[in-house]
């Protein structure tokens, strides 16, 4: 029973090698020659973003079915399409109801818009040229943090005197917020 179980013990030990020696083989293969189907993840320089965002269109107003044949097939009068990118929503998966298209030429870009306000599976679609990015300015920027202009108050009994001071921590009635800072060149369209 002894020598079964040495026996068994080693044959496992040479099929461990053995899958260690086909894993390694892979892992030289894979390090060698890339896919040839796929390439990786593209990056690209500033330049080249906006010459292809110069190239590309917004379009709005998307019905959420809709699919990149389908778009393709709608602007392929407008000339050669590259890509066609619709949007979804990173948690659910749904699209967010727009597009872009990147065609091949600047002149399609013009031709396109020629296809605002038009029906798409019975929707009236919005087709404007694609605005390029502006590094460093965000859409979603609401000025200083928060937290930093915050007031400091001393923590002796604070609800009492509160209601001692006549200190009403709500203001009643309706309260203007502004924005922190107004950006009033910027526009994001």
């Amino acid at each position: 029973e002894l020598e079964a179980l040495k026996a068994r013990v080693w044959e496992m030990e040479e099929k461990a090698e053995k899958l260690k020696e086909l894993q390694n083989e892979v892992e030289k293969q894979m390090n060698m020659s890339p896919p040839p189907g796929n390439a990786g993840p593209v990056i690209m320089s500033i330049e080249e973003k906006m010459e292809a965002d110069a190239r590309s269109i917004y379009v709005g107003n998307v019905d959420y079915g809709a699919t990149a044949e389908e778009l393709e097939a709608h602007f392929h009068g407008c000339g050669s399409v590259n890509r066609v990118t619709i949007l979804c929503d990173k948690f659910s998966g749904h699209p967010k109801g727009f597009a872009y298209i990147e065609f091949s030429d600047k002149e399609s870009v013009r031709t396109s818009l020629a296809l605002d306000e038009s029906l798409f599976r019975g929707r009236q679609i919005k087709v404007i040229p694609k605005r390029t990015n502006r590094p460093g300015i965000s859409t979603t920027d609401r000025g200083f943090p928060r937290a930093r202009y915050r007031a400091r108050t001393t923590n002796y009994n604070s609800s009492r005197a509160r209601f001692y001071s006549g200190f009403n921590s709500r203001p009643r009635g309706r309260v203007y917020r502004g924005r922190a800072r107004a950006t009033s060149w910027y526009s994001p369209y």
